[in-house]
């Protein structure tokens, strides 16, 4: 399906805050749960808390490499070929679901009882049962699809990869973009609101960054 972003409506965010919770290893999906910013690396799953700067929590996840998510109980997290269900208090894993990619997934945010799930080189998004993990929707795009939010019942995704600019993508029902916000970064993995108009964004070399509408002067 050919689409014409020629009126989509783009604006121009900045990076208002970035840290390095640990070191350059990459980040993959991250969440957030009102305090804490929960994110991935290769096996593990963190917990940062932005306002004192430090890490606290840490969880061996085998096969974390992908999309966090959070219901306000529990965390998803992409594993593979699975969704694992976690406890965030002592990071046990409470039930599995299958992942739609079978291990091509990238991004996941969890809203109103379903899992939306992105796939970075198929550039689709789907929306997802969050208890039996049956795909019910598929949106696709013309980006790579990296981070999945939802802000206010509306998606959003990260698109970056594909040697174009990095972008924040806020889609229509029918997958199409209402508005992009160009993000002048190398790199979007993970995207999750931050419950402020803003969003959380990992990047290159561990980063992780607060990204916003650019105000106008």
């Amino acid at each position: 399906m050919t689409r014409d972003h020629h009126h989509t409506p783009t604006h121009a965010a900045e990076v208002w805050r970035e840290y390095v919770p640990l070191d350059d290893r990459p980040i993959h999906g991250v969440t957030f749960d009102g305090k804490s910013v929960w994110f991935a690396r290769d096996g593990e799953i963190v917990a940062f808390d932005p306002t004192s700067g430090g890490v606290v929590r840490r969880f061996s996840i085998p096969g974390a490499d992908a999309g966090t998510a959070y219901d306000g109980e529990h965390l998803y997290q992409l594993a593979r070929e699975e969704i694992l269900v976690i406890d965030p208090g002592d990071g046990k894993i409470v039930k599995r679901l299958p992942a739609p990619g079978k291990g091509e997934d990238s991004g996941m945010a969890w809203a109103d009882g379903y899992l939306w799930i992105g796939q970075c080189y198929g550039a689709r998004i789907h929306k997802v049962d969050a208890t039996t993990g049956e795909v019910v929707k598929t949106l696709t795009s013309d980006r790579f699809v990296t981070g999945v939010t939802c802000v206010d019942g509306q998606l959003w995704h990260g698109a970056a990869g594909d040697d174009k600019p990095c972008e924040l993508r806020r889609l229509a029902t029918d997958g199409t973009p209402e508005e992009v916000l160009s993000v002048p970064v190398a790199m979007i993995a993970g995207v999750e609101a931050d419950g402020a108009g803003g969003f959380w964004c990992a990047g290159e070399q561990g980063k992780l960054r607060r990204v916003r509408r650019k105000s106008a002067d």
